[in-house]
C-alpha cells in the first residue's frame, strides 16, 4: 500500500454502531492515520477515541469541519443529517473527499444536489455501499467479468434476516428498501449494470413497531436483454425472535448460460461476522468449487470502501463508489417505493 494512503489524515463525524463495529476495525487493519473524531454526544466521541487512538475529539461537528488539516472527511450519521454537513464541507472548501453513508440522500432529487455540490466545489465523494466488497460479492464480480459463468441469465438475491434496528430508521419510515434492499440493489447493479425497470411488492413485518410498509420485499429488476434479477429482503423471516427455530441468512444465486455461483453473505448470524463463502461451477465440472475468500461483510468489506477513496484521490480518479453513480442506485430506490406504492411497474429513467 502507497504510505501516500495511508498517511492521509482523516477525520471522522459520528460514533454509534457503524463507527465502532465496522469503520475503525477496519481501519485499524489497514493502519490508515485517523486524526480526528466528533459525534453528536461528545463522551462517546471519547471513548471510541480512546479504544482505537484518535488523538483528537471536537466538541461539535462544526469545530472537526473547520479543522483545515483534515483531507478526507467520514460522515457517519442518519441520512437525514447528512446532507447538511456534505454541503458545509463543500462551503469551507478544505477536504479533498468524503465518504459518506447509504443512503446518499431521502430521494433522488437531494441526492443529485449533493452531488452536483461536490463536483462543483471539487470534492470527491464516495457512498459507503459496502457490499460490493464483501468478499464473496467481490468474487462473484470477477467469476462474472471473466465469463466463467457465460451470459447472466437469472440472479436472485434472498435475505431472511433480523437487523439491529438503529433509532434514526422510524424516522425514514423504512424497514428494508432505503436500509437493506438499497446494498441488495446496488450489488445487482455492480453485477449486471442498470435495469430498465422495477416493480416491487411490499408489505409491513409483524414485529417491527415503527410505521412501515417495506418490512418484507419483493423485487423484480427487469433488463432489455431479458436478464432478470429478483430480490427478497425479509427483516420478519418468521417467529425467529418469538420462540420459533430461526433460519438466519443472506444468500445469492447467480445463473448464467455456462455456468452457476451461489453464494452465502456471512451477516445476521451468530457469530454476528460469520465468514462470507462462494461455490461456483461450470460446464464440464465434476462438481462445485468452494472459493478461498478471506474475511466477512462486517467489518472487512469497510477496508474497502474507504481504500477506494483514497486511492481515486492519490490516482487522481473518480472512486468506484462515486456519488454519481450511486445516483442510479437511489434511482432504483425511489423506483421502488413509488412501485410498491401505486402497484404498478416503475422505469428508472421516469425518476
Amino acid at each position: 500500500m502507497n504510505p501516500d494512503v495511508t498517511n492521509t489524515r482523516i477525520g471522522i463525524i459520528g460514533s454509534g454502531f457503524i463507527v465502532n463495529d465496522c469503520h475503525l476495525p477496519a481501519y485499524q487493519k489497514l493502519r490508515l492515520n485517523v486524526v480526528a473524531i466528533a459525534s453528536r454526544t461528545k463522551g462517546n466521541a471519547e471513548r471510541v477515541a480512546g479504544e482505537y487512538g484518535i488523538e483528537t475529539v471536537y466538541e461539535s461537528f462544526e469545530m472537526l469541519l473547520a479543522d483545515a488539516s483534515i483531507e478526507v472527511l467520514d460522515i457517519a450519521v442518519p441520512p437525514q443529517h447528512q446532507a447538511d454537513l456534505i454541503r458545509e464541507a463543500c462551503r469551507r472548501g478544505t477536504v479533498k473527499g468524503i465518504l459518506a453513508q447509504k443512503p446518499l440522500a431521502l430521494d433522488y432529487a437531494e441526492a443529485l444536489s449533493i452531488v452536483e455540490e461536490c463536483e462543483k466545489a471539487g470534492v470527491v465523494l464516495a457512498v459507503n455501499q459496502n457490499m460490493r466488497f464483501d468478499p464473496s460479492v467481490a468474487e462473484a464480480d470477477r467469476l462474472l467479468k471473466n465469463g466463467r459463468l457465460g451470459d447472466p441469465v437469472f440472479t436472485t438475491i434472498d435475505m431472511r434476516g433480523i437487523p439491529h434496528w438503529q433509532p434514526w430508521q422510524a424516522e425514514l419510515q423504512s424497514a428494508s428498501l432505503k436500509i437493506m434492499s438499497i446494498h441488495h440493489f446496488d450489488c445487482i447493479r455492480h453485477w449486471h449494470g442498470d435495469p430498465e425497470a422495477i416493480y416491487c411488492s411490499t408489505r409491513p413485518d409483524p414485529r417491527t413497531e415503527f410505521p412501515h410498509q417495506d418490512g418484507i420485499c419483493t423485487s423484480i429488476l427487469e433488463y432489455a436483454n431479458g436478464f432478470r434479477a429478483v430480490v427478497i429482503d425479509d427483516v420478519w423471516t418468521g417467529p425467529a425472535q418469538e420462540g420459533c427455530p430461526g433460519d438466519i441468512r443472506i444468500e445469492y444465486r447467480i445463473e448464467g448460460s455456462d455456468g452457476l455461483a451461489i453464494g452465502d453473505i456471512g451477516w445476521c448470524k451468530d457469530p454476528y461476522t460469520s465468514p462470507s463463502s462462494l461455490r461456483h461451477a461450470a460446464k464440464g465440472d465434476e462438481g462445485f468449487t468452494t472459493a478461498r475468500l478471506d474475511g466477512s461483510w462486517f467489518p472487512d468489506a469497510f477496508k474497502g470502501t474507504m481504500l477506494d477513496l483514497l486511492t481515486a484521490l492519490q490516482e487522481d480518479r473518480a472512486p468506484m463508489l462515486n456519488g454519481r453513480d450511486n445516483l442510479k442506485t437511489i434511482a432504483l430506490v425511489d423506483a421502488a417505493v413509488r412501485s410498491s406504492e401505486e402497484q404498478r411497474r416503475v422505469r428508472l429513467d421516469s425518476i
